[in-house]
Parts: C-alpha cells; sequence; structure tokens
C-alpha cells in the first residue's frame, strides 16, 4: 500500500518543487525590474543635473558666478555643490560659502576631467573626500567656447544617498537591500555592507561586465554572514555608476507560501498512513522473526553452532524455511570444523615427523663427516669437515627446536640462539682450553626460513673465535641480540687478541658470514672490542614477527620495539 501510494507523494513533491522555483524566478524577475527602474529614475536625476549645468554654463562666466551658484543649491535640495572648473582644472568658482578659488590646477589628474578634455560631453565619478564629507557623485558637463575649443567644465557634487533605491518600496522582497557601484564593482554606498560582501571577493566583480553587455545583470551568491543571496543590477547614466539590489534567496521555509494542505500535507498524510500500517503488520509478523534469527546467526558468527533456532517453528513459512536453512548450515559448517581440526591434527603430526626425520638425517650426515674428519692426518681438510659439520648442526638444531615446540611453524629466535651457543661451546669444550660463554638476547618469534640464515652466520661468526681468539688459551665469548624496532643487532666478541690477521677478514668463513647477511637484507662489521678482542656485528632488517611467546617480559623502556617482538633478557 506505501508503495501505491508512493508516486502520488513524488507528485506532489515534484508540483511543489516547480512551484518552489517559479517563485524563485519571479523572485529574481522582481528584483531585476527594481534595478532597471531605479537605474530609469537615477538617469533622469542624472539627465537633469547635466541639463541644469549645461544652462547656467552661460551665466558661470560672470563675476557674481558664486552667489549664482549658490543660491541654486540653496533652492534645490539635490544638490551638495556646484562648481565652475577652468580649462587648465582650475576651480573657476563654487557654491560654497567659502569658495575654494585657487591659483594652480585642481581637478587636473581626475579621471572625470581627463575624460571630458577629451570630448566627452558628460562624465561621472565619486567624490573625494575634499569634495564632500560624505559618499557622493561628480556629474560634469563640458563646457566650450566657440568652434568646440574647450573651455572648462561645470561640475556638481550630488549625494548618493538622493540616487540610492528605497527599500521600504513594498515591490521589493522582505530583507532587500541596495546599494551603488563603480565601474569596477566597489561599493560606493549602500543600506548594509554585508550583504555586497563575499568571502572569495572584496567587491562585485564580474557581474558589471554582464551589465554593460545588457540592461541589467541576475545572479546568486553567499555574503558575508553566510546567507545565499539573489542580486540584480543595472547601469545607470555614462555606465560609470552601477544600481544593485539584493534579497535572501528562497529558502525551505518558503514552501509555506504555498498551498500546503492540498499540495503537500495531504499526500504525505496518506502515505505516512498507509506506511505506519505496513510497518506495524511487517513488525507483527517479519521483523519480530527477523530478529530472532539475526541473534541466532549472531551466535553462529562467535562459533556457537549447538544453538538451534527452534522457536521458530511458530513462524511463517517462509522464516521457518529460513530457520531450517540456518539449522542445515550451522551443522554444516560445525562437521567441516571437526574435518579441518582433524585434518590439521594429522597434519601437525606429520609435520613433526617430517622434522624429526630431516633432523635425524642431519645428525647422521654430522656423525659420518666427523668419522671422516677423524680419519683425514691433514689439519685443513679436518678444519674444513669440522666447520661444514658445524653448519649441518645448527639446521639440525633448527629442525629439532620446530618439532619440539608448541608450533611446528615458528621458532622464538632467543631460545634457538642460547641452546645453539651452548652447543657450538660444549662441542669444543674437550679439545682444549675452557671457553665460557654469556648470551644476553630479546625474544622474537620468527619463521624458520629467517632463521636459518642468522644461525648460519652465528656458526661462522663462533667458529671464527674458536680458531683465532680462544685457539691456545681459552677465553670468554659474548652473545649479544638486540631487537630496534625495523632493525635488528645480532653480535659475537671474544677477548681475544684481535683480528689483525687478514685471514679472519678475507676468508671463507668472512664471505660466507656477508652471504647470510645479505640474506636478512643486514651487513657485517668487525669492530676493535673496548676491552680488547673483536666484535662481530650484524645489522639487518627485522623478520616478521608473529606473537610473542611470553608477553610478561614487555618492558615500558623498549617501547621502540616492533610489536610482536619481546624486550631483552639476558641469560
Amino acid at each position: 500500500m506505501a508503495v501505491a501510494l508512493l508516486p502520488i507523494l513524488l507528485l506532489g513533491a515534484v508540483q511543489t518543487q516547480v512551484e518552489f522555483r517559479r517563485q524563485a524566478e519571479d523572485r529574481r524577475s522582481d528584483l531585476q525590474f527594481a534595478a532597471e527602474r531605479t537605474a530609469e529614475a537615477a538617469r533622469f536625476r542624472l539627465d537633469a543635473a547635466a541639463a541644469l549645468l549645461a544652462a547656467v554654463a552661460p551665466e558661470a562666466s560672470e563675476t557674481i558666478c558664486g552667489p549664482r551658484l549658490a543660491g541654486l543649491v540653496q533652492r534645490l535640495d539635490d544638490y551638495e555643490a556646484l562648481y565652475r572648473i577652468g580649462a587648465g582644472g582650475q576651480i573657476v568658482c563654487d557654491s560654497r560659502p567659502a569658495p575654494l578659488i585657487a591659483a594652480g590646477p585642481v581637478f587636473a589628474g581626475e579621471p572625470w576631467f581627463q575624460r571630458l578634455r577629451a570630448g566627452k560631453s558628460i562624465a561621472l565619478a565619486r567624490a573625494s573626500p575634499d569634495l564632500s564629507d560624505t559618499p557622493a557623485l561628480v556629474i560634469g558637463v563640458r563646457w566650450e567656447q566657440p568652434r568646440g575649443v574647450f573651455a572648462g567644465a561645470m561640475a556638481a557634487v550630488l549625494p548618493l544617498a538622493e540616487l540610492q533605491p528605497d527599500i521600504t518600496d513594498p515591490a521589493l522582497p522582505d530583507g532587500a537591500q541596495a546599494a551603488l557601484t563603480d565601474a569596477g564593482g566597489r561599493v560606493l554606498v549602500s543600506t548594509d555592507i554585508r550583504a555586497f560582501t563575499f568571502d572569495e571577493h572584496p567587491g562585485l566583480p564580474g557581474w558589471v561586465e554582464r551589465a554593460r553587455q545588457g540592461r541589467s545583470s541576475v545572479f546568486e551568491a553567499d555574503d558575508a554572514t553566510g546567507e545565499h543571496r539573489d542580486y540584480a543590477g543595472a547601469a545607470l547614466a555614462g555606465r560609470d555608476i552601477y544600481v544593485i539590489i539584493s534579497a535572501p534567496s528562497p529558502g525551505l521555509l518558503s514552501w509555506a507560501r504555498l498551498n500546503p494542505i492540498g499540495v503537500l500535507i495531504l499526500p504525505l498524510a496518506a502515505w505516512l498512513t498507509a506506511f505506519a500500517a505496513v510497518m506495524l503488520v511487517s513488525e507483527r509478523i517479519v521483523v519480530r522473526w527477523l530478529d530472532y534469527l539475526e541473534r541466532i546467526a549472531a551466535l553462529y558468527a562467535r562459533g556457537r553452532y549447538s544453538v538451534r533456532p527452534v522457536q521458530a517453528a511458530h513462524a511463517p513459512a517462509e522464516i521457518r524455511l529460513l530457520a531450517r536453512t540456518l539449522d542445515e548450515l550451522a551443522e554444516a559448517i560445525a562437521a567441516r570444523d571437526r574435518s579441518l581440526n582433524d585434518s590439521l591434527s594429522e597434519k601437525d603430526a606429520l609435520m613433526r615427523e617430517i622434522h624429526h626425520r630431516v633432523k635425524n638425517n642431519l645428525q647422521i650426515i654430522s656423525s659420518l663427516l666427523s668419522m671422516q674428519q677423524r680419519a683425514l692426518k691433514d689439519e685443513p681438510a679436518r678444519a674444513a669437515l669440522g666447520d661444514t659439520r658445524q653448519r649441518i648442526s645448527a639446521l639440525a638444531l633448527i629442525y629439532r627446536t620446530l618439532y619440539q615446540s608448541d608450533d611446528i611453524r615458528h621458532a622464538d629466535a632467543r631460545e634457538f640462539l642460547t641452546e645453539l651457543v651452548g652447543q657450538m661451546v660444549a662441542s669444543e669444550s674437550g679439545r682444549g682450553y675452557a671457553v665460557t660463554s654469556s648470551i644476553d638476547a630479546d625474544s622474537l618469534v620468527v619463521d624458520p626460513d629467517k632463521l636459518a640464515p642468522l644461525a648460519l652466520w652465528l656458526v661462522e661468526a663462533i667458529t671464527n673465535a674458536q680458531k683465532h681468539a680462544f685457539a691456545g688459551r681459552g677465553g670468554a665469548l659474548q652473545v649479544r641480540f638486540r631487537v630496534h624496532g625495523d632493525t635488528s643487532t645480532l653480535e659475537v666478541q671474544d677477548d681475544g687478541p684481535g683480528s689483525a690477521n687478514d685471514a679472519v677478514r678475507s676468508g671463507v668463513g668472512r664471505t660466507l658470514m656477508g652471504a647470510f647477511a645479505k640474506q636478512l637484507r643486514g651487513e657485517v662489521e668487525l669492530l676493535p672490542a673496548p676491552g680488547g678482542g673483536t666484535i662481530a656485528r650484524m645489522i639487518f632488517a627485522t623478520p616478521e614477527a608473529v606473537v610473542p611467546t611470553n608477553p610478561d617480559d614487555l618492558k615500558p623502556s623498549d617501547a621502540r620495539v616492533t610489536p610482536g617482538t619481546l624486550s631483552r633478557t639476558s641469560r
């Protein structure tokens, strides 16, 4: 029913909109007519002033010029002052009690006087503060001697308030304002300057050009107070002065001027009544059951598939069908979840078995290399096999860490590095002098693909320290792993004699260290330790971390550590 009555409501709205637009057009037409009417009245006043100046011009050359002009001003209330100006722009006489007669040029530089000198018969301009204390208009008429020789001008000062439209005219819309502007669109006088000031422009540029092309111009704009207004302007005589009238644009409240009952209220009331009836029936039949099914679906979204929509058995047939579909969907999702969980458990078991077997195979290879190493007599070959066995043991340790951890897809770098260092130091403990080790590492749970180059780099660094720093003397080994947000640092420090030997910097181990660092987008440097010895340092991009294994390790001092990493903990 509501849909059936909707076209009536739309038709009423369209009719209202058409009537509203017609009123707006009539309003702009009224403004335009008022501006043209005001311009015609002002032009009549200006033409009368020009005729007066032309009539008194011959008398202005007599000796009683000043008193004659003063008498005219007293009899004519519309004029503020009259001037007789010589050909050079100096004042010959005027109507003021204290004449402004000057020996030098006074008006020679005025644009309107220059236009008269150039041959124009009438010129208009705004009066300067020297001529009038209030906004006024100067009307100049060319005065010629016989044969058209320029002899000067007659000028009258006419207050602009006399030319301004009467905004109390009943024909004007409510809130109308009026102003006079010059040819550049600058406001000369206005009833309310805020109505003729715009945020984006200081005056009224643009419309003057359109008014010059025709009798008038109409446009819309927002004034300084943000009110949207209609404007209509027209040119006065000489097109030097323009009149502009403004009124607020019709808003939503202007719809009240239409026929509200037949055009809008009755269709709206009928539509609202039908809509309320439909909503009431819908609420009783459909919406209540849809809310119930929505709550059931929200429980399914939280994983509670054991809940069943049993109350929907008393609902309409369509709702019962939808409830049965949701029930079947929940059963299918629960069965699929059980199957997926079983598959994941089986996959985890298989992955752990694979990691276990890979670790065993690597240990077998390491044992074979150890047997071959003992059988060799050549010391360089024995050392090379020993280094290879250390690298294979590091890889085997990765797989052992994975299948022994709770999550077979990730490993904690701190725990892995700690066990790797202990394994390497223990493997060399029975072959020479004692080596003590200390590990200070941050926790970073990463993918094993990133853990492999990290481990192999550490193997090479510790192997170099065992060969060149601890050979024949033992010593102290320090391993530090720091996470600094986007970058991380892994350091191996010994207390040996230093790395003056070029073999340390250019050997196979140093080459492998550089290659492993590149895999982590890092770089390697060898530095002398402050108390003696060498520091092998690798600075690399921090691998993407996952949920930390021990969130309690986080400390306020490590707030700049990338989310997912843990703070440093010494061991």
